[in-house]
């Protein structure tokens, strides 16, 4: 798939098949997020891989827009390493590109996927770091649900020449 197709096409799935992710194709999707652009090329990111459905429900509890994992084959968790930064604050546009990279790399190669918000949502941020036993210097940031896609969603017109400026506002 061309990168353009790739971002034009990207949709947010959260009906997933029964099909299985394999460990080649979350190692594509990883390598990808991880080749995202950060500040003084930094990458304090870090990635939890969730295959266990037992943690998967438990996400459910305290995320409140997180029912898709019941059928997806996988979740990532995207954290920023506040400790890894050079630039404070800015672990969180790292992760933004890194969570970029990994949903077009995993639409890329056929998988569906839908990013969850944590940061900056203290509810979210406080029950996944419990879940996941997250030092106080981690952060979570986004968790990236993935599976092979039962659904199918349009491409909607979304350019908007009127917000272009050329120059100036």
């Amino acid at each position: 798939m061309e990168v353009i197709e790739a971002i034009l096409t990207r949709r947010s799935i959260r009906k997933y098949s029964r099909e299985k992710v394999t460990g080649n194709q979350i190692e594509i999707i990883l390598k990808a997020a991880m080749y995202a652009p950060s500040a003084m090329n930094e990458q304090p990111w870090h990635f939890i891989v969730i295959d266990d459905r037992e943690k998967l429900n438990l996400i459910m509890e305290v995320h409140p827009y997180s029912k898709m994992l019941k059928e997806a084959g996988l979740a990532i968790l995207v954290c920023g390493d506040e400790r890894l930064q050079l630039s404070k604050g800015y672990w969180v546009v790292d992760c933004g590109a890194a969570t970029q990279n990994l949903l077009l790399a995993a639409h890329g190669i056929g998988l569906g996927a839908v990013w969850l918000g944590v940061h900056p949502r203290e509810e979210r941020k406080s029950g996944i770091r419990k879940i996941f036993h997250l030092p106080d210097h981690v952060q979570p940031f986004s968790l990236i649900s993935i599976g092979y896609p039962a659904e199918e969603k349009p491409v909607p017109q979304r350019f908007k020449p009127e917000r272009i400026h050329k120059n100036q506002w």
